[in-house]
């Protein structure tokens, strides 16, 4: 069998493997990253919020749309309880329509067949995810304000420009 390093193959296996596995052990665990902190939360939802901004603005002029990100939703959905009644309100909805969305997205791709996404509405998404992103935008500021410097995260916070 060729060795295709050029020496002993044992020796260069031992170090490659090892590095391999750490490496996809990382990107694992980036994706599992889950959120801790309220901060934490707010951001992951506001990140996939201004996200879906733009493919729901998109979804009505493209042929096949974008599935709508829905993770962040998905993991911290039973921890929004620091947010006002408002904003709580519009981000479950905005989320469940979102999640309807894509479902539909997904049965469209199943069955090859665009009749599916001819029926999605994505205007009825637009103020709930308004709302939300307003919301969670005005939110961030109070609390990272009141967290004061050093604490949570730092630098420019997702769709509140600068």
């Amino acid at each position: 069998m060729p060795d295709f390093f050029g020496g002993e193959g044992t020796s260069q296996w031992t170090m490659i493997i090892p590095l391999i596995g750490l490496i996809v052990f990382s990107i694992f665990m980036r994706r599992r990253k889950t959120e801790s902190t309220p901060q934490d939360i707010a951001t992951s939802l506001l990140s996939d919020m201004n996200a879906n901004q733009g493919i729901v603005e998109q979804a009505g002029s493209q042929m096949r749309p974008t599935k709508l990100k829905i993770a962040s939703w998905q993991r911290n959905n039973d921890k929004l309880g620091f947010l006002d009644n408002e904003t709580r309100s519009s981000i479950i909805n905005f989320f469940k329509m979102a999640e309807d969305f894509n479902m539909q997205m997904e049965s469209a791709k199943r069955f090859k067949s665009t009749s599916y996404i001819s029926g999605i509405n994505t205007e009825r998404m637009k103020e709930p995810l308004a709302k939300g992103r307003e919301g969670l935008q005005e939110w961030m500021k109070v609390n990272m304000q009141q967290a004061g410097p050093g604490a949570g995260r730092q630098g420019c916070l997702p769709g509140m420009g600068g």
